[in-house]
């Protein structure tokens, strides 16, 4: 005779089960927020001193004339294309967008993706020795739901494509990756065509939903550089916000490109990244010879920074300001606490800060609501009693997706530039990232150049004659929205948003 438990008891067990598979989600989620990060990563190289000429500053900008035609400055990819040119034995180029796809943007100010894989094919053919390895994020074949014809024709061209595992990398929307990991990661995903539309454009073609389930984790290899060797023996890189992404390609954006010993370093860090993902090759690269003669007076530190220590770098660099230094920020995302904490601090100081910021309005064809810079500024501007400043750079369609901070401190100019917006996931060792810091004399004439930079924005210099205006004042945008700013701190917190 066969007895069944009583239902107390079968309670009982479906909570223990219940709590197991709580405890197993819980335990995901942490170590895959915590662990350690992969090679090549998080890096704060030591500073070396270059000669002025050794680095340039580079900047594209868009911006409407009286008649409300735009017109488009644009100095970043000429150089990337220019690297690649004078390329002697091996290219090394890790963009994040690499696409033509447009989303519901309809125009196309310059075919970026399609002028450097060219670029890069045409080199390869001319040079069949040198080596060219791109490193690229998922988000360019969908995350495996639609081949990148663009990707596949470099590849039969012979240049090496690695599409980077962000498996590796730690979570930053923990509460849903570990799910993901748990019980999608294992299904793969197929380029043949799926049930649900494409996420990054509005044609016909379909992807599976595992695109899409794969798509909100929010994770990227978000870096933009370009670095290879030249006939001479030098190193030339190129550090930038800038994608060759077709619908990108009006964004306003800025870079610093550098010849020496921080290029070396710049692809070890890539090369890790590499094989990590899976390359198993190698590219040789001597090291430079240290730049003779460098004039103290007139030198450039410059260091390679990456993922979080951009931020240990920018917080440093805040909290050493004190009463008549200035900071002076240019960029897409302004969101991490950590920094917003620091700028507070710094102005409670008597520290002028001044902030550029994208309004958040415009995302390839659609609105956005203005989260998370527009509640940030407010609560800068209002906890600080108005002594923090905030412009916004008009934007007609395209973004301000310039990730630019400079900060003067006695006869010095501190400045950082690069791939990283200043939120949780791009400088809290989620996303990857790739800075260059620098530092110069304030009088030099690369400060200037930057410095001047931002004073163009800032004071709409040249406004009158040109009739336009860059900037526009913080009213402009002031939301007091309390529903968004604590929709901006939960998305921030947990990750659960695309900042």
């Amino acid at each position: 005779m066969t007895t069944t438990p009583d239902r107390p008891s079968r309670r009982f067990r479906k909570r223990w089960i219940v709590w197991i598979l709580l405890a197993g989600w819980a335990g995901v989620a942490v170590w895959n927020s915590v662990k350690p990060m992969p090679p090549g990563t998080n890096m704060s190289t030591p500073a070396v001193a270059l000669a002025s000429q050794d680095v340039r500053f580079l900047s594209d900008l868009t911006y409407a004339d009286p008649q409300g035609q735009l017109v488009y400055e644009q100095q970043i990819f000429d150089a990337v294309l220019r690297i690649v040119d004078e390329s002697e034995s091996f290219v090394v180029a890790d963009f994040f967008l690499f696409n033509d796809l447009m989303g519901a943007a309809e125009g196309v100010h310059r075919p970026l993706s399609r002028q450097l894989a060219d670029k890069l094919i045409a080199r390869k053919a001319a040079k069949p020795s040198l080596s060219i390895l791109v490193i690229t994020d998922p988000i360019n074949d969908v995350y495996g739901g639609a081949r990148s014809a663009l990707l596949e024709e470099m590849r039969r061209a012979g240049i090496e494509v690695v599409v980077t595992d962000l498996q590796a990398m730690r979570d930053s929307n923990a509460a849903y990756s570990s799910l993901w990991r748990v019980f999608a990661q294992w299904w793969g995903n197929s380029p043949q065509p799926g049930s649900m539309p494409n996420p990054f454009d509005t044609g016909p073609s379909r992807v599976t939903l595992r695109s899409w389930l794969a798509l909100l984790n929010f994770k990227a290899n978000h870096r933009k550089l370009v670095v290879a060797d030249r006939s001479d023996g030098t190193l030339a890189g190129l550090v930038a916000s800038a994608n060759p992404h077709d619908a990108s390609s009006a964004h306003s954006n800025v870079a610093l490109q550098i010849t020496g010993a921080p290029a070396l370093q710049m692809i070890e860090s890539e090369l890790a990244i590499a094989r990590f993902s899976g390359w198993t090759r190698h590219i040789y690269a001597a090291s430079p010879e240290a730049a003779a003669g460098v004039d103290p007076n007139d030198a450039v530190n410059v260091s390679f920074i990456t993922e979080q220590a951009i931020r240990a770098h920018l917080v440093k660099s805040l909290d050493a300001t004190r009463n008549g230094d200035s900071v002076r920020i240019a960029t897409f995302y302004l969101a991490d606490r950590k920094v917003i904490d620091a700028l507070l601090n710094a102005a409670n100081r008597g520290v002028d800060v001044r902030l550029i910021l994208d309004p958040n309005k415009d995302a390839f064809g659609r609105q956005k609501d203005g989260v998370p810079n527009r509640p940030v500024a407010n609560e800068l501007v209002t906890k600080s009693g108005g002594k923090i400043q905030v412009r916004w750079y008009r934007t007609h369609g395209e973004q301000f997706h310039t990730k630019l901070a400079l900060i003067t401190h006695a006869n010095r100019l501190t400045a950082s530039l690069g791939s990283a917006n200043l939120t949780r996931r791009n400088i809290g060792n989620y996303n990857l990232e790739a800075n260059l810091a620098l530092e110069a004399n304030l009088s030099s004439a690369l400060a200037q150049q930057m410095l001047g930079y931002f004073n163009r924005l800032w004071n709409n210099e040249g406004a009158t004659a040109a009739g336009t205006e860059f900037t526009a004042p913080f009213g402009a945008y002031a939301d007091t929205d309390k529903v968004r700013y604590w929709r901006y701190r939960f998305m921030e917190s947990t990750g659960l948003g695309t900042f």
